[in-house]
Protein backbone atom coordinates (compact mmCIF):
# COMPACT_ATOMS: atom_id res chain seq x y z
CA UNK A 1 0.00 0.00 0.00
CA UNK A 2 1.60 3.26 -1.13
CA UNK A 3 -0.88 5.61 0.51
CA UNK A 4 -3.75 5.64 2.96
CA UNK A 5 -6.57 8.16 3.33
CA UNK A 6 -8.19 8.59 6.74
CA UNK A 7 -10.53 11.03 8.43
CA UNK A 8 -8.48 13.90 9.80
CA UNK A 9 -7.34 12.85 13.28
CA UNK A 10 -7.34 14.55 16.68
CA UNK A 11 -4.71 14.59 19.41
CA UNK A 12 -6.38 13.84 22.73
CA UNK A 13 -3.42 14.82 24.91
CA UNK A 14 -0.64 17.34 24.31
CA UNK A 15 1.29 20.27 25.76
CA UNK A 16 1.57 23.55 23.85
CA UNK A 17 3.22 25.54 26.67
CA UNK A 18 2.69 29.32 26.39
CA UNK A 19 4.13 32.58 25.14
CA UNK A 20 6.49 32.62 22.16
CA UNK A 21 6.66 28.82 22.12
CA UNK A 22 3.05 28.70 20.87
CA UNK A 23 4.24 30.00 17.50
CA UNK A 24 6.12 26.72 17.11
CA UNK A 25 3.91 24.16 18.84
CA UNK A 26 0.47 25.13 17.55
CA UNK A 27 1.29 25.09 13.81
CA UNK A 28 3.21 21.82 14.26
CA UNK A 29 0.06 20.19 15.62
CA UNK A 30 -2.41 21.93 13.31
CA UNK A 31 -0.59 20.57 10.24
CA UNK A 32 -2.35 17.21 10.65
CA UNK A 33 -4.67 17.30 13.68
CA UNK A 34 -8.03 19.09 13.65
CA UNK A 35 -8.58 19.16 17.43
CA UNK A 36 -6.38 18.76 20.46
CA UNK A 37 -6.92 18.35 24.18
CA UNK A 38 -4.58 20.97 25.65
CA UNK A 39 -2.90 20.22 28.95
CA UNK A 40 -3.30 22.95 31.62
CA UNK A 41 0.00 22.63 33.50
CA UNK A 42 1.29 26.12 32.81
CA UNK A 43 2.89 28.35 35.43
CA UNK A 44 0.52 29.40 36.92
CA UNK A 45 -1.86 26.58 35.96
CA UNK A 46 -5.18 26.92 34.14
CA UNK A 47 -7.62 26.63 37.05
CA UNK A 48 -10.95 28.11 35.93
CA UNK A 49 -13.07 29.01 32.91
CA UNK A 50 -11.67 32.52 32.49
CA UNK A 51 -8.07 31.28 32.49
CA UNK A 52 -8.93 28.44 30.09
CA UNK A 53 -10.62 30.72 27.57
CA UNK A 54 -7.82 33.28 27.76
CA UNK A 55 -5.30 30.52 27.03
CA UNK A 56 -7.48 29.31 24.16
CA UNK A 57 -7.33 32.75 22.55
CA UNK A 58 -3.53 32.77 22.78
CA UNK A 59 -3.45 29.36 21.08
CA UNK A 60 -5.80 30.43 18.31
CA UNK A 61 -3.70 33.54 17.70
CA UNK A 62 -0.74 31.24 16.99
CA UNK A 63 -2.65 28.88 14.67
CA UNK A 64 -2.16 29.10 10.90
CA UNK A 65 -4.70 31.49 9.38
CA UNK A 66 -5.83 28.88 6.85
CA UNK A 67 -6.50 26.15 9.43
CA UNK A 68 -9.71 25.24 11.21
CA UNK A 69 -7.76 23.93 14.19
CA UNK A 70 -9.72 23.73 17.44
CA UNK A 71 -8.06 23.58 20.86
CA UNK A 72 -10.15 21.88 23.54
CA UNK A 73 -9.34 23.24 26.96
CA UNK A 74 -8.82 21.47 30.27
CA UNK A 75 -8.95 22.66 33.88
CA UNK A 76 -6.09 21.88 36.26
CA UNK A 77 -7.45 20.32 39.45
CA UNK A 78 -6.02 21.48 42.76
CA UNK A 79 -7.10 21.01 46.35
CA UNK A 80 -8.70 24.46 46.04
CA UNK A 81 -10.89 23.57 43.04
CA UNK A 82 -14.56 24.17 43.83
CA UNK A 83 -17.75 22.64 42.52
CA UNK A 84 -18.63 26.06 41.14
CA UNK A 85 -15.36 26.09 39.13
CA UNK A 86 -16.50 22.84 37.51
CA UNK A 87 -20.09 23.92 36.84
CA UNK A 88 -19.00 27.23 35.28
CA UNK A 89 -16.39 25.58 33.06
CA UNK A 90 -18.16 22.43 31.86
CA UNK A 91 -19.05 22.53 28.19
CA UNK A 92 -17.94 21.62 24.67
CA UNK A 93 -15.07 24.12 24.75
CA UNK A 94 -13.81 22.86 28.15
CA UNK A 95 -14.77 19.18 28.16
CA UNK A 96 -12.40 17.92 30.86
CA UNK A 97 -10.37 18.52 34.00
CA UNK A 98 -6.96 17.03 34.74
CA UNK A 99 -5.79 15.21 37.84
CA UNK A 100 -2.05 15.41 38.41
CA UNK A 101 -0.81 13.83 41.62
CA UNK A 102 1.44 16.53 43.10
CA UNK A 103 5.00 16.16 41.81
CA UNK A 104 4.18 13.52 39.20
CA UNK A 105 5.51 15.41 36.16
CA UNK A 106 6.42 18.82 34.71
CA UNK A 107 4.71 21.75 36.47
CA UNK A 108 2.68 19.51 38.77
CA UNK A 109 3.84 20.89 42.10
CA UNK A 110 0.58 22.85 42.49
CA UNK A 111 -1.53 19.76 41.85
CA UNK A 112 -3.44 17.40 44.11
CA UNK A 113 -2.27 15.99 47.39
CA UNK A 114 -4.84 13.74 49.04
CA UNK A 115 -6.77 12.46 46.02
CA UNK A 116 -9.73 11.30 48.10
CA UNK A 117 -10.38 14.91 49.11
CA UNK A 118 -11.44 15.57 45.52
CA UNK A 119 -14.26 13.02 45.58
CA UNK A 120 -16.91 15.77 45.91
CA UNK A 121 -15.39 17.42 42.81
CA UNK A 122 -15.52 14.11 40.93
CA UNK A 123 -19.21 13.85 41.84
CA UNK A 124 -19.84 17.32 40.40
CA UNK A 125 -17.87 16.44 37.26
CA UNK A 126 -19.95 13.31 36.79
CA UNK A 127 -23.17 15.32 37.12
CA UNK A 128 -21.90 18.02 34.73
CA UNK A 129 -20.65 15.55 32.12
CA UNK A 130 -17.04 16.73 32.43
CA UNK A 131 -14.39 14.10 31.77
CA UNK A 132 -11.66 13.31 34.28
CA UNK A 133 -8.19 12.99 32.73
CA UNK A 134 -5.66 11.26 34.96
CA UNK A 135 -1.88 11.15 35.06
CA UNK A 136 -1.84 7.78 36.77
CA UNK A 137 1.27 7.46 38.91
CA UNK A 138 1.87 7.34 42.63
CA UNK A 139 4.49 9.83 43.77
CA UNK A 140 5.88 8.26 46.94
CA UNK A 141 9.66 8.73 46.50
CA UNK A 142 10.23 5.27 47.97
CA UNK A 143 8.29 3.63 45.13
CA UNK A 144 10.29 2.22 42.23
CA UNK A 145 9.67 4.54 39.27
CA UNK A 146 8.84 1.55 37.04
CA UNK A 147 6.03 0.52 39.44
CA UNK A 148 4.35 3.90 39.85
CA UNK A 149 1.62 3.34 37.26
CA UNK A 150 0.78 -0.19 38.38
CA UNK A 151 0.38 0.86 42.01
CA UNK A 152 -1.74 3.88 41.08
CA UNK A 153 -4.32 1.56 39.51
CA UNK A 154 -4.90 -0.40 42.71
CA UNK A 155 -4.57 2.48 45.15
CA UNK A 156 -6.51 5.21 43.32
CA UNK A 157 -7.88 4.53 39.84
CA UNK A 158 -9.88 1.40 40.62
CA UNK A 159 -11.56 3.00 43.68
CA UNK A 160 -12.40 6.19 41.71
CA UNK A 161 -13.88 4.20 38.84
CA UNK A 162 -15.92 2.06 41.24
CA UNK A 163 -17.13 5.02 43.31
CA UNK A 164 -18.16 7.11 40.27
CA UNK A 165 -19.36 4.64 37.63
CA UNK A 166 -20.92 7.35 35.43
CA UNK A 167 -17.81 9.56 35.40
CA UNK A 168 -15.93 9.28 32.13
CA UNK A 169 -12.22 8.79 32.84
CA UNK A 170 -9.27 8.88 30.46
CA UNK A 171 -6.25 7.05 31.82
CA UNK A 172 -3.68 9.10 29.97
CA UNK A 173 -0.45 7.98 28.29
CA UNK A 174 -0.57 4.43 29.63
CA UNK A 175 2.72 2.56 29.65
CA UNK A 176 2.16 -0.91 31.08
CA UNK A 177 0.39 -4.17 30.39
CA UNK A 178 -1.25 -3.68 33.79
CA UNK A 179 -2.85 -0.45 32.59
CA UNK A 180 -3.94 -1.87 29.24
CA UNK A 181 -5.53 -4.89 30.86
CA UNK A 182 -7.26 -2.78 33.51
CA UNK A 183 -8.79 -0.55 30.85
CA UNK A 184 -10.00 -3.58 28.89
CA UNK A 185 -11.60 -5.05 32.02
CA UNK A 186 -13.30 -1.80 33.05
CA UNK A 187 -16.69 -0.49 31.99
CA UNK A 188 -17.28 1.68 28.94
CA UNK A 189 -16.71 4.88 30.95
CA UNK A 190 -12.96 4.24 31.18
CA UNK A 191 -10.61 4.63 28.21
CA UNK A 192 -6.92 5.41 27.63
CA UNK A 193 -4.55 7.31 25.39
CA UNK A 194 -1.26 5.88 24.13
CA UNK A 195 1.75 7.89 22.96
CA UNK A 196 4.06 7.20 20.01
CA UNK A 197 7.07 6.88 22.28
CA UNK A 198 5.50 4.12 24.36
CA UNK A 199 4.60 2.18 21.21
CA UNK A 200 7.99 2.66 19.55
CA UNK A 201 10.41 2.43 22.47
CA UNK A 202 11.13 0.65 25.72
CA UNK A 203 13.51 1.39 28.57
CA UNK A 204 16.49 -0.03 26.68
CA UNK A 205 16.06 2.88 24.26
CA UNK A 206 16.50 5.24 27.19
CA UNK A 207 19.32 3.56 29.11
CA UNK A 208 21.40 1.16 27.00
CA UNK A 209 24.61 2.60 25.59
CA UNK A 210 24.28 5.76 27.65
CA UNK A 211 21.30 7.81 28.75
CA UNK A 212 19.35 9.31 25.85
CA UNK A 213 17.73 12.46 27.25
CA UNK A 214 15.39 13.05 24.32
CA UNK A 215 13.73 9.69 25.06
CA UNK A 216 13.12 10.65 28.69
CA UNK A 217 9.46 11.14 29.47
CA UNK A 218 7.05 10.63 32.33
CA UNK A 219 5.58 8.12 32.76
CA UNK A 220 8.96 6.63 32.03
CA UNK A 221 9.53 4.03 29.29
CA UNK A 222 8.97 0.50 30.57
CA UNK A 223 10.36 -2.92 29.68
CA UNK A 224 9.82 -4.53 26.27
CA UNK A 225 6.98 -6.79 27.47
CA UNK A 226 4.88 -3.74 28.34
CA UNK A 227 5.67 -2.10 25.00
CA UNK A 228 4.54 -5.23 23.19
CA UNK A 229 1.26 -5.34 25.13
CA UNK A 230 0.48 -1.76 24.13
CA UNK A 231 1.17 -2.65 20.50
CA UNK A 232 -1.17 -5.62 20.82
CA UNK A 233 -4.09 -3.56 22.12
CA UNK A 234 -3.84 -0.90 19.40
CA UNK A 235 -3.60 -3.64 16.79
CA UNK A 236 -6.75 -5.21 18.22
CA UNK A 237 -8.81 -2.19 17.21
CA UNK A 238 -10.37 -1.82 20.65
CA UNK A 239 -12.26 1.51 20.88
CA UNK A 240 -11.04 1.91 24.45
CA UNK A 241 -7.64 3.16 23.22
CA UNK A 242 -7.03 6.27 21.16
CA UNK A 243 -4.36 8.71 20.04
CA UNK A 244 -2.79 11.08 22.56
CA UNK A 245 0.76 12.13 21.77
CA UNK A 246 1.70 13.77 25.07
CA UNK A 247 3.86 15.98 22.82
CA UNK A 248 5.84 18.07 25.31
CA UNK A 249 8.44 20.57 24.08
CA UNK A 250 11.51 21.53 26.08
CA UNK A 251 14.45 23.62 24.95
CA UNK A 252 17.41 21.48 23.94
CA UNK A 253 19.63 22.81 26.73
CA UNK A 254 17.05 21.83 29.37
CA UNK A 255 16.92 18.25 28.06
CA UNK A 256 20.68 17.82 27.65
CA UNK A 257 21.63 18.68 31.21
CA UNK A 258 22.46 16.98 34.49
CA UNK A 259 18.77 16.99 35.44
CA UNK A 260 16.98 16.88 32.10
CA UNK A 261 13.31 17.74 31.68
CA UNK A 262 10.80 14.96 31.02
CA UNK A 263 8.91 15.05 27.74
CA UNK A 264 9.12 14.13 24.06
CA UNK A 265 8.24 16.75 21.45
CA UNK A 266 6.51 14.54 18.91
CA UNK A 267 4.18 16.97 17.11
CA UNK A 268 6.48 17.23 14.08
CA UNK A 269 6.10 13.56 13.21
CA UNK A 270 3.53 11.97 15.51
CA UNK A 271 0.97 10.91 12.94
CA UNK A 272 3.69 9.54 10.66
CA UNK A 273 5.20 7.59 13.56
CA UNK A 274 1.87 6.14 14.63
CA UNK A 275 1.26 5.14 11.01
CA UNK A 276 4.63 3.39 10.93
CA UNK A 277 3.66 1.41 14.05
CA UNK A 278 0.37 0.28 12.52
CA UNK A 279 2.14 -0.58 9.27
CA UNK A 280 4.76 -2.61 11.12
CA UNK A 281 1.95 -4.46 12.91
CA UNK A 282 0.19 -5.12 9.58
CA UNK A 283 -2.98 -3.39 10.79
CA UNK A 284 -3.20 -0.12 8.86
CA UNK A 285 -6.94 -0.74 8.68
CA UNK A 286 -7.08 -0.05 12.44
CA UNK A 287 -5.30 3.33 12.25
CA UNK A 288 -8.35 5.45 11.42
CA UNK A 289 -10.33 4.23 14.41
CA UNK A 290 -7.44 4.85 16.80
CA UNK A 291 -6.49 8.25 15.35
CA UNK A 292 -9.79 9.70 14.16
CA UNK A 293 -12.85 8.01 15.67
CA UNK A 294 -12.50 6.53 19.14
CA UNK A 295 -11.41 9.68 20.96
CA UNK A 296 -14.21 11.78 19.48
CA UNK A 297 -16.71 9.05 20.33
CA UNK A 298 -15.53 8.83 23.94
CA UNK A 299 -15.72 12.61 24.34
CA UNK A 300 -19.21 12.54 22.76
CA UNK A 301 -18.09 14.89 19.99
CA UNK A 302 -18.84 14.68 16.29
CA UNK A 303 -16.26 12.88 14.19
CA UNK A 304 -14.32 15.08 11.79
CA UNK A 305 -15.39 15.11 8.15
CA UNK A 306 -12.22 16.36 6.44
CA UNK A 307 -9.83 13.71 5.15
CA UNK A 308 -6.06 13.41 5.11
CA UNK A 309 -3.83 11.25 2.91
CA UNK A 310 -0.56 9.74 4.08
CA UNK A 311 1.90 8.67 1.39
CA UNK A 312 4.65 6.11 1.87
CA UNK A 313 7.97 7.75 1.04
CA UNK A 314 11.32 8.42 2.74
CA UNK A 315 11.30 11.34 5.12
CA UNK A 316 13.72 12.77 7.65
CA UNK A 317 12.83 14.37 10.96
CA UNK A 318 14.49 17.79 11.46
CA UNK A 319 17.43 17.38 13.83
CA UNK A 320 16.60 20.64 15.62
CA UNK A 321 13.91 23.27 15.35
CA UNK A 322 15.05 26.83 16.06
CA UNK A 323 12.90 29.03 18.28
CA UNK A 324 12.45 32.78 18.06
CA UNK A 325 14.23 33.33 21.38
CA UNK A 326 17.44 31.67 20.13
CA UNK A 327 16.78 28.30 21.76
CA UNK A 328 15.94 25.15 19.84
CA UNK A 329 13.96 21.97 20.43
CA UNK A 330 14.91 18.47 19.32
CA UNK A 331 11.91 16.60 17.89
CA UNK A 332 11.17 13.09 19.09
CA UNK A 333 12.86 10.45 16.87
CA UNK A 334 15.25 12.98 15.36
CA UNK A 335 18.33 11.58 17.10
CA UNK A 336 19.79 8.14 16.47
CA UNK A 337 18.03 5.56 18.65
Amino acid sequence: MSEITITKPDDWHLHFRDGDLLNETVPATARCFQRAIVMPNLVPPVRNRAEALAYKQRILAAAPTDSNFEPLMVLYLTNETTANDIRQAAGIDIPAAKLYPAGATTNSDAAVSGIESLYPIFETMSEAGMLLLIHGEVTDPKTDIFDRERLFIDQYLAPIHMRFPELKIVFEHITTADAADFVLSATATLAATITPQHLLLNRNDLLVGGIKPHNYCLPILKRNTHQQRLREVVASGSPKFFLGTDSAPHAKHTKETACGCAGCYSAWGALELYTQVFDDLNCLDKLEGFASFYGADFYSLARNTEQLTLTRKPWTMPQEIPLANGDSVVPFFAVKR
